[in-house]
């Protein structure tokens, strides 16, 4: 395999805009994303540098060695970032409020990703049970800084009934962001409570070579380039009202993620060059 594959700089991001997948390790990708003959080992060296960004699922299942970050961080080009979501094992304890110690734990750890450490991701799945004042005070747990470096916290609470108006009220409080998703799964809204926005889109198409139509695509790039200028876009859904003028400006991380998995670097990779990468 020639190194010449890596030899060309990644994508940067645009005007704050970073776009990527969930994760790098997906089978079909050999066939139509990673060139022929690529050893395992060297996908994440290839994927970092043909999108901006990858968020880290695996993490969810059980933090890593901190040698393994350190690794991923050395593997990944300057300029590109991981996002990464919590060991599930917390965000499914009974006392949210007592888990200090294993909050400090994952961050201590993934830390090591150093300038490549994105935002981090506390996703609560539909069915858990969420108690407000104890959800409130597991937020205060969560650090504003770790080894020296801020920390972006993203909030991910799939139970339709918990996210409302104090739910963003409390996200806002703490500038932690909210999810959107461009699903029916999982409650999606675009409000915005930090100054990033964290996206994800999941309706890649298998029949479409780029996971979403040429229309689509610009009309994501449209509003990436709408929450990167510090605007709301209109045409969203939202739970409270829309802002009475723009916001400063603000990172944005969008991601294809599930739907039709096999497109979805085909898709992250088209919306880069809608945006100009």
């Amino acid at each position: 395999m020639s190194d010449d594959l890596f030899s060309a700089p990644p994508p940067r991001p645009v005007d704050g805009i970073r776009v990527g997948i969930g994760g790098w390790t997906f089978a079909p990708w050999r066939n139509n994303f990673y060139p022929a003959g690529l050893v395992q080992r060297r996908e994440l060296e290839y994927a970092s540098r043909h999108v901006s960004a990858i968020e880290v699922n695996g993490t969810y299942y059980g933090a890593q060695k901190p040698a393994t970050y350190a690794k991923w961080r050395d593997e990944a080009p300057p300029g590109f970032v991981f996002s990464a979501k919590a060991p599930k094992r917390i965000m499914g304890s009974r006392v949210l409020a007592k888990t200090g110690t294993q909050v400090e734990d994952f961050i201590g750890g993934i830390v090591e990703l150093g300038d490549r450490l994105g935002p981090l991701v506390w996703q609560f799945d539909r069915g858990t049970r969420i108690d407000a004042d104890d959800f409130s005070a597991f937020v205060e747990l969560l650090p504003k800084r770790s080894g020296g470096r801020k920390l972006r916290h993203v909030l991910d609470v799939h139970d339709p009934s918990f996210v409302d108006e104090a739910y963003l009220a409390l996200a806002r409080s703490h500038g932690m962001a909210t999810v959107f998703t461009d699903s029916d799964e999982h409650p999606s809204f675009a409000d915005v409570t930090a100054d990033f926005v964290y996206a994800r889109l999941m309706r890649a198409r298998s029949g479409v070579a780029t996971g979403y139509p040429e229309k689509e695509l610009q009309q994501w790039a449209a509003h990436a380039r709408q929450w990167a200028a510090g605007g709301d876009p209109g045409d969203l859904p939202r739970i409270g009202p829309t802002p009475a003028k723009p916001a400063a400006a603000r990172e944005v991380f969008i991601f294809f993620i599930s739907a039709a998995k096999e497109r979805n670097p085909a898709a992250a990779m088209a919306l880069l060059r809608e945006l100009g990468a």
